[in-house]
Order: structure tokens, then sequence, then C-alpha cells
């Protein structure tokens, strides 16, 4: 190996300020009620055409949704700690694809927590690329105990996310 190779050379300074904090990846922000979460379309997210492969969109929208609690100051590590560890399952998701992301693309996930019905949470989340909705989906997640047993959130869980939910319980 030479040292004056191209690939050798040390990219120069950017924005990953802007993605990271410290050693900590970037968790996305708040606008009003709505997480924001960029992400970047690698190689391995495509199939043989070059296309997103579909099941990556509710890989994106995962990321959304725990980065939204992330940012709310809810942790999964902690719930899962508690006397009654509680978890989140995915019971429902609708998507609708759009338009197809391709390689590179600079995505952003909008994740909106909507309501709290008794154990049930209920989120709408967009993915956009240039300001256009690339795909859509309704997500209803359950919190559970970890014998399956649905069961409300933790009250100090609600009150962390009340100011974000529209219809908080």
């Amino acid at each position: 190996m030479t040292t004056g190779s191209a690939w050798l050379t040390p990219a120069p300074p950017s924005a990953t300020h802007l993605l990271m904090h410290g050693d900590i990846p970037y968790a996305g922000r708040m606008q009003g009620g709505t997480h924001v979460l960029p992400v970047r379309v690698y190689y391995e997210d495509t199939d043989a055409s070059g296309i997103v492969y579909h099941a990556n969109y509710l890989r994106y929208c995962e990321r959304g949704r725990t980065d939204f609690l992330r940012v709310a100051g809810v942790s999964h590590t902690e719930l899962r700690a508690r006397a009654e560890p509680i978890v989140f399952v995915v019971r429902k998701v609708e998507l609708e694809f759009v338009r197809p992301a391709k390689v590179d693309d600079a995505l952003v996930v909008h994740t909106r927590y909507e309501r709290v019905e008794k154990a049930r949470m209920f989120v709408r989340q967009w993915i956009e690329r240039d300001g256009e909705d690339i795909a859509r989906a309704l997500v209803e997640a359950v919190c559970i105990r970890l014998d399956g047993r649905p069961v409300r959130p933790p009250p100090d869980m609600v009150d962390k996310l009340r100011r974000f939910i529209v219809n908080a319980p």
C-alpha cells in the first residue's frame, strides 16, 4: 500500500457534527409534535434493480419510532429493566409506496404519535425525498409484558410523550 493513494487520504472535515454528538449517533429532532430523522439509502438497502427493497421501508419507520421515543426521553432499555418489564410490538402496519427510493438518496422519516388508547399507540409516518412523499405508513403498536399480555403504557412514559401525542390518556 502506498500512502499517496487517494483512498487512504483522510476525508476532509464535514458536517458530521450535525449527525453526531461526540460519539453518539444523531437521533433526529422534534418539529412540533413530529419527529424528523434523516436516513441515507445504502447499497445494502437495495434489491437487484437498484431500488430500496420493500421491507427496508419498515426498518426506516422502526428507526423513526424508536428515535422519537429516545428524543422524548423514553428508553427501551429502561422499560425492559423495570420490576414489571414492558416492550412494544407492532400489531398492524398499513404501508403505501408512492415513489421508489434508490441508492444514495437522502430520505427524511417523519413520525407522529397520534393517540394512545389503552395499551395501543397509533403512529403516522411518512418518508420524504426532496420534500416529496415516497412512502406513508399507519402503525398500531401495543405495549406488552414479557409474557405477551397487553398493558397500558406506564404513566411516567405517557407524561414524557404527552406534549407530542395529540390524544394522550
